[in-house]
């Protein structure tokens, strides 16, 4: 009899359990899709551990298996860190093998330095509370954790050039983070395109996107908009959102090319400091 593998997260134990209940309904993966009028990847995910559900998919969950709100409550009590439309999706990441990512606006959460993600978490409240904004830079920064070593996710980074251009936090920060992103480009560990301001329109212009790959699972596409987020996993729209990254990815400069933008920019940063 093959051993029965233990979670290893709180989410992974929640996905567990899900697993067992759905098995001791008599229920398949495609049944429960069914009743809960969603696609069945949506529940292996759940199973797996890669994502929690909704409040409302919880009741449901509970409603389809007669568990009489048991994962509605536990959801409750898991810790969450991050907003509730982003929380999938930062769960997903851990998981995943490739990871390319697109910045309209800004640096992506996984490559801001401290003094970036604090500048940008002050701007978003006209009173910001310091403690509060301290524990969101450490959860960005935790986030990053799982760039470190060679088991880390393929990086792939597609920036706009005004990503590099608007100065967030100041000359001083905005040197340092670019000086971060080049580091990491030289060192191998992400692979680097900036769309130039010269190429005008391009396939990516409304909003900033997320591309994960997974060992074991389908693909997923992550945009975020003002306090909201969509993860999608329906294979007909994460492959219009991958066709639409490789044409903006073919108007980009060079990995090359990229660096040396990059660098000329932080040069103007650096010079403005003195």
């Amino acid at each position: 009899m093959m051993e029965q593998r233990v979670p290893r997260s709180p989410r992974e134990k929640y996905g567990e359990e899900l697993k067992l209940r759905r098995i001791a309904a008599g229920m398949t993966q495609e049944a429960v899709a069914r009743e809960m009028m969603c696609s069945p990847t949506l529940i292996s995910h759940y199973e797996a551990g890669r994502r929690l559900p909704s409040p409302s998919d919880a009741k449901r969950l509970d409603k389809v298996l007669g568990t009489d709100g048991f994962f509605e409550r536990w959801l409750e009590d898991l810790d969450g860190k991050f907003a509730e439309h982003f929380a999938a999706a930062a769960e997903l990441e851990k998981q995943a093998t490739q990871i390319r990512q697109w910045g309209l606006t800004l640096v992506p959460g996984l490559l801001q330095t401290d003094d970036y993600a604090r500048a940008l978490f002050r701007s978003y409240d006209a009173n910001y509370r310091t403690e509060e904004v301290d524990r969101r830079v450490v959860n960005r920064m935790e986030r990053a954790e799982i760039l470190q070593g060679v088991s880390g996710p393929v990086l792939w980074t597609l920036l706009d050039e005004a990503v590099l251009r608007r100065r967030v936090g100041g000359a001083l920060a905005m040197a340092t983070q670019l000086r971060k992103i080049t580091g990491m480009a030289e060192t191998g560990r992400l692979r680097l395109h900036v769309l130039p301001f010269g190429r005008g329109e391009h396939s990516l212009m409304e909003s900033s996107l997320d591309l994960m790959s997974f060992k074991d699972a389908a693909p997923v596409a992550y945009v975020e908009g003002l306090y909201t987020g969509n993860l999608m996993d329906d294979p007909a729209l994460v492959q219009k959102c991958q066709a639409a990254y490789d044409l903006a990815l073919g108007d980009a400069l060079s990995h090359q090319e990229s660096m040396a933008l990059m660098r000329a920019i932080t040069e103007e940063y650096q010079h403005d400091q003195q």
